[in-house]
């Protein structure tokens, strides 16, 4: 996209339908010779490097990389056939220590990673686009905003593990990349205008170096539904269920509900089958495809009404080591009660003023945490609580005066909501 197409549609009253990058779609690049071109015009071109990468979520197994995009002045745009070209290394290395500039980059970065990819720095716009307090931060809705285009979307659920990809899909993922360059220098422009450009490159730089997420505990006790599920007996069919569909999409490289949905893992549990016959009078379990494995589901229920009681799961989920529910604060620790009420209203107060999001200012966790856990030392105490739970320097300048004084002084908010 041009300069002057960028600024001649901001003139434009409506959206202007972006339906083909500028330079056309390039082939797919799934061969060697392809991706050795691709990296040589990727050395030879110049400034940050949009990027971008779909998957196959609701379709695959996991959440890996089917194809991905980048664009660089001077290189044009590369769609990147990522299970022809599992090894992107050579590409990283041609980009060298340029910003990559990713929508919603926590969601990208660790299928790069996957790839060999390890960007030096990061922008991302729609955490940009938080920190400028606009009240849409999806894609078309930035691009519209800020270029005047309307950006089709609807290809984003697509099972991109499909071969060959249709052309239309290609478009789709080509025009991702088309507008991201556009948008960083403008949303640069913003954020350093309204004196925010410092707080966005923390913000970046910590989702460019933060670890994966831990594995969940009891992962199983996510199952839609299983909050009807009351008694341990039931609670161990689910269990057992789940694992075996785990194990059973692992296999097949599927997604989960695509072998066995929630509502059938469920509906055996509240039912405890006692033979493969009981499980297929469950009507879950009537269909074609589910009736087809029905016996090796019922081997997973076999195996949790036979488990001795001391092996049934609890029928409470493991407390984690946060505070407990809110809802007791008032009558276990009413000062600590207090502490969030009077911290919430500084909080929203500085929200207002700074026009930004109340969880981008400070993570809700580390602020409930911090009242809770407090017994004195004041804003120093709060400076190094707050680090240590991954709060930015930025956000800690803002907020630890602010929570000092709410600490020693919690006349206001002692009525504080609910979770």
């Amino acid at each position: 996209m041009t300069e002057s197409a960028a600024s001649s549609v901001d003139q434009a009253t409506d959206p202007i339908p972006l339906t083909e990058p500028e330079g056309g779609v390039p082939d797919i690049v799934d061969t060697p010779e392809a991706f050795a071109e691709v990296c040589a015009a990727f050395a030879g071109g110049t400034g940050a490097v949009a990027a971008d990468a779909e998957r196959a979520s609701g379709f695959r197994y996991g959440q890996a990389t089917y194809l991905a995009q980048f664009k660089r002045a001077g290189a044009g745009i590369a769609l990147i056939d990522t299970a022809a070209i599992t090894d992107l290394s050579p590409l990283g290395e041609a980009i060298g220590s340029a910003t990559w500039v990713f929508h919603a980059a926590s969601q990208d970065l660790p299928g790069m990673r996957e790839l060999g990819l390890e960007p030096a720095r990061v922008f991302d716009t729609e955490l940009a686009a938080r920190l400028l307090g606009w009240p849409r931060v999806g894609l078309a809705a930035v691009v519209e905003r800020e270029l005047g285009f309307a950006l089709a979307k609807e290809h984003s659920a697509q099972d991109w593990s499909t071969r060959p990809l249709p052309h239309d899909w290609l478009v789709y993922a080509a025009l991702d990349v088309e507008v991201l360059l556009d948008l960083h220098t403008r949303l640069a422009t913003h954020l350093a205008a309204a004196d925010k450009l410092v707080w966005a490159q923390q913000e970046f730089e910590a989702v460019r170096l933060a670890p994966p997420p831990a594995p969940r505990e009891d992962p199983w006790r996510r199952t839609s539904g299983s909050h009807q599920v009351r008694d341990a007996r039931s609670l161990a069919i689910v269990r057992s269920l789940w694992e075996a569909r785990d194990a059973e999409a692992r296999r097949r490289d599927t997604s989960p509900g695509r072998v066995l949905r929630d509502q059938a893992i469920v509906a055996a549990a509240q039912a405890k089958p006692g033979s493969l016959d009981d499980l297929l009078k469950v009507r879950e379990f009537q269909s074609k495809g589910t009736r087809r494995r029905a016996a090796q589901w019922y081997t997973a229920v076999e195996a949790a009404m036979a488990l001795p009681e001391d092996q049934l799961p609890a029928r409470r989920a493991p407390q984690g080591d946060g505070p407990p529910q809110q809802r007791v604060w008032k009558d276990k620790r009413p000062e600590a009660f207090a502490r969030l009420g009077a911290s919430r209203a500084r909080i929203a107060a500085l929200v207002d003023r700074l026009d930004i999001p109340a969880e981008n200012l400070l993570q809700p966790d580390a602020l409930r945490r911090a009242c809770w856990e407090y017994r004195g030392g004041g804003e120093p105490w709060i400076r190094e609580f707050l680090a240590g739970r991954g709060a930015r320097p930025w956000q800690i300048d803002l907020t630890a005066p602010e929570l000092a004084e709410a600490f020693e002084n919690p006349t206001a908010g002692t009525d504080a909501a609910g979770d």
